[in-house]
């Protein structure tokens, strides 16, 4: 089920020299995220009527944001290994390729298009997002490439899962709370010390100035 959330973002100038890309270019492993297709316009002579882009394995629902005046699609393709859900759904199938269309995207100006989804692959993985742009005079861009080449495929590296358990691990460590009171203790000491000197080196300047 595609659920759409939120407004899409206006055409805006394209940073000089940019490609398709997909941010952020990084994503902690089962995470839910929300991707953006950035989309620029290289061109001076035509506007980008269309784009499409191709998931790698394992997405198996996604969420589209929206975007004034464009159409989104998403088509499914059938998974070789059923995937059962938190909540006990059997999935069968898989989000394959989403396409906008009915947009323009100008010379000078790029658009980004949102989806919220959960990472699907371990940490230390690379999941690669084929791009296929196409331009209002038919021509057509092909965002497939490895890393470095005149053409690359958009790509996010999956890191780490958040460890949620050490933050909470280490605020409920009686340990801690005991080097704290120690601490606490030792400081109230030093000023309880420093107290007796100040007052005792008082009572002795009074009674030497006593005539």
């Amino acid at each position: 089920m595609l659920i759409g959330a939120g407004l899409g973002l206006l055409a805006l100038p394209v940073p000089a020299g940019a490609h398709v890309t997909v941010q952020p270019n990084e994503a902690p492993a089962q995470g839910l995220v929300v991707e953006n297709v950035r989309v620029p316009n290289e061109r001076d002579d035509a506007s980008t009527s269309k784009v499409a882009v191709q998931l790698p394995d394992g997405f198996a629902e996604v969420s589209i944001e929206p975007v004034p005046g464009w159409n989104a699609k998403a088509e499914k393709t059938r998974l070789a290994q059923p995937i059962t859900t938190d909540e006990g759904d059997r999935l069968t199938e898989q989000v394959s390729r989403i396409t906008w269309t009915g947009g323009r995207i100008a010379p000078g100006e790029f658009q980004e298009f949102r989806v919220s989804v959960q990472i699907p692959d371990k940490a230390g993985s690379t999941l690669t997002f084929k791009a296929i742009q196409t331009y209002d005079d038919g021509r057509v861009v092909r965002w497939i490439g490895p890393e470095g080449s005149d053409s690359p495929a958009p790509q996010v590296k999956v890191t780490a899962a958040a460890d949620e358990g050490s933050s909470a691990a280490s605020a409920s460590d009686p340990s801690s709370s005991d080097d704290d009171s120690n601490t606490l203790a030792i400081i109230a000491l030093v000023l309880g010390g420093l107290g007796v000197v100040l007052g005792g080196g008082a009572l002795l300047a009074r009674r030497r100035a006593a005539p």
